[in-house]
């Protein structure tokens, strides 16, 4: 590797298990209200009818986090359940007084703990920002706020959102909806099991390398990693390529449209946001899908090791697509997998690691951030302006490599994990089907591959391992064909129902 051959060497050293806080205890299953049964839009429509009050939500909402957080870690910053209630009954009385209501008017949200909320504790997952309390917020969570959301917290994310595995010094780990021995996933965790668990009725994440595809798979839910500008890309800097985006999460299709149709659309602040239509992405969705053309990624050619149940696992969704009328046959991209993960590394440190300099040279703040920071810092530091534009230039090629593949597919899919959730003391899989993982992040290779196309990509549950641990896919569409996303996993749902509505074991039926 090169220039990240020391630094490797050295952040490997650390990859034993952080220090824990015991583990959870299994919780009695508990009857599920039925409010949180149903969908968040169905909940919303229920609030604007004025046939279910928020306060009567929220309530819901609260009873559900005080059950089954303990146990999980998913909701962190939580609000004082007694303001909560009084927003409610606040957000009931406009109703009563005659407002129109928002899209997600009087719906308990818990927004991830990247992205600041005015008013709540907002760390990033970093002791460094422990004691934040933020007096300004982003775009998004401006058009949530606006949407009629009332924000009860934050979702666990780890520090700086770097790993696919939800852990941090400030709050600790998240545990994984159906079995709290294993990870979350990350860094969007919380929010996968805040919804999986009933604890959010909607929620949103943000993905790099797999952030929002990886949770979703290990919780078996949905997510939706959009292409660049659909959602507002934020930040002071405004024109240097990026790959993170935020993007909704849902246990519904439907749901995480009408999420995507309030995060979506372009903004005045955002130089790269792109006009689209978001109102489209609420629905209907239904489509006809006959003779649409699936290219089937699998291992990407047996060059990006997964283990064999997850393939297993991924290979079996795949007839539900055939009994929608699709076809499904194999695709493989033209273009060599090593130099394109190398110039993800580049990238990414240059990206990440850059700006989070100043923090590792001030001693007040080194001791504070975790090893995955101090290993994309210390990267950043040796990368050359012509590294970058080389490493671009790689991306440009696998780009238009994998776009060939839509001449012959209307759709790609491939799995969204690599392998089923680890044990959620280890900081990082090491080793996936044999291969040893050079990086702390390697074992997402087959999303970051996703990543470098900027295409759009909607992880949805495939099916259960053996021992009852979710897997996911992840529907790979063309550039701009978000909502062609939405309809086939719309439909996907359906046909694979079964999977689909199968709910943690600590949710009683």
């Amino acid at each position: 590797m090169g220039m990240f051959d020391s630094t490797r060497r050295q952040f490997m050293a650390q990859a034993g298990a952080l220090a824990l806080a015991p583990a959870a205890v299994a919780q009695p299953r508990k009857p599920l209200d039925p409010l949180l049964a149903m969908p968040g839009r169905h909940l919303a429509a229920l609030i604007a009818a004025r046939k279910a009050s928020a306060e009567e939500v929220m309530r819901a909402v609260l009873a559900q986090i005080g059950a089954h957080n303990p146990a999980h870690n998913a909701i962190v910053a939580l609000q004082d359940g007694d303001q909560l209630l009084a927003q409610a009954r606040a957000m009931d009385a406009r109703l009563g007084a005659g407002e129109t209501p928002g899209p997600l008017f009087g719906l308990p949200w818990a927004v991830k703990d990247l992205a600041e909320v005015i008013g709540i504790r907002s760390t990033g997952g970093s002791l460094v920002n422990k004691d934040r309390i933020p007096t300004c917020e982003g775009i998004m969570v401006q058009r949530l706020r606006r949407a009629g959301a009332i924000f009860i917290g934050k979702t666990n994310a780890p520090e700086f959102g770097f790993g696919s595995h939800t852990i941090n010094r400030v709050y600790g780990p998240t545990r994984n909806s159906f079995d709290p021995s294993k990870s979350a996933g990350g860094s969007s965790g919380g929010a996968g099991v805040g919804l999986a668990l009933r604890m959010l009725p909607l929620a949103d994440g943000s993905d790099f390398g797999g952030s929002l595809r990886n949770p979703a798979a290990w919780n078996n839910v949905f997510g939706f990693r959009t292409g660049t500008g659909v959602i507002p890309p934020e930040g002071n800097e405004q024109w240097i390529g990026r790959m993170g985006v935020p993007g909704p999460m849902a246990r519904h299709v439907a749901d995480l449209g009408l999420v995507l149709s309030v995060m979506a659309g372009k903004h005045p602040q955002s130089l790269q946001s792109i006009n689209v239509d978001a109102r489209a992405f609420a629905g209907p969705l239904d489509a006809d899908l006959k003779g649409v053309r699936i290219g089937w990624l699998g291992d990407w050619g047996g060059r990006v090791p997964h283990e064999p149940e997850v393939l297993r696992i991924c290979e079996a969704a795949l007839p539900a697509f055939r009994s929608i009328g699709c076809t499904v046959d194999v695709a493989q991209v033209d273009h060599e997998i090593e130099p394109v993960w190398q110039a993800l590394l580049v990238l990414r440190s240059w990206m990440s690691g850059t700006g989070l300099q100043r923090l590792a040279d001030d001693p007040a703040t080194r001791d504070l951030i975790g090893s995955q920071a101090h290993w994309e810092i210390a990267n950043s530091r040796t990368i050359t302006g012509a590294q970058v534009l080389n490493a671009s230039a790689v991306r440009s090629a696998w780009t238009r490599a994998v776009d060939r593949l839509f001449e012959r597919h209307d759709f790609l899919i491939a799995p969204a994990v690599q392998l089923l959730p680890f044990p959620v003391a280890q900081n990082w899989p090491t080793e996936v089907a044999g291969k040893r993982m050079r990086t702390y992040h390697e074992w997402m290779l087959g999303t970051f591959l996703v990543t470098m196309t900027g295409l759009p990509a909607l992880a949805a549950p495939a099916g259960f391992s053996a021992d009852g641990l979710p897997a996911g896919i992840q529907i790979i569409g063309r550039r701009g064909a978000e909502l062609a996303c939405l309809k086939l996993a719309h439909a996907y749902e359906q046909a694979a129902s079964a999977v689909v509505r199968q709910r943690p074991p600590g949710l009683a039926a």
